[in-house]
């Protein structure tokens, strides 16, 4: 199976399961880019002293934007509305949740350079 045909099969709800599948994959994908972004930012400001901040932010990054594109993908693929249990309202909110982990992890990024203040 090819990269492109897992994520559409990931985005689709997969084998099993029904419609949400693909749904509860994009937010439970977006919700973990927030906490890696979201401890990133905290290392940055030194809060926690465990950790790389750098990799904490291209983590949060790269999680972010894989649920991003699963959240799209499946409401790209998914027939029916909001409350057909297609899982649309999920993918709905899971495209935010990405894109805040994007966010959260370029801000920790941002902070952890030398000589650039916030």
């Amino acid at each position: 199976m090819s990269a492109s045909a897992a994520l559409v099969a990931a985005a689709e709800g997969g084998i099993i399961g029904d419609g949400r599948t693909g749904a509860n994959l994009a937010l439970a994908v977006g919700a973990f880019g927030l906490v890696i972004g979201w401890l990133a930012l905290a290392r940055a400001g030194r809060r926690i002293s465990t950790g790389n901040t750098r990799a904490g932010g291209m983590g949060a990054i790269a999680t972010g934007a894989l649920g991003t594109v699963l959240a799209v993908l499946h409401l790209a693929t998914a027939s029916g509305g909001p409350g057909t249990g297609n899982g649309l309202v999920g993918a709905v909110v899971a495209v935010p949740l990405g894109l805040g982990a994007v966010f959260l992890g370029r801000r920790a990024l941002t902070r952890c350079r030398p000589g650039v203040t916030t």
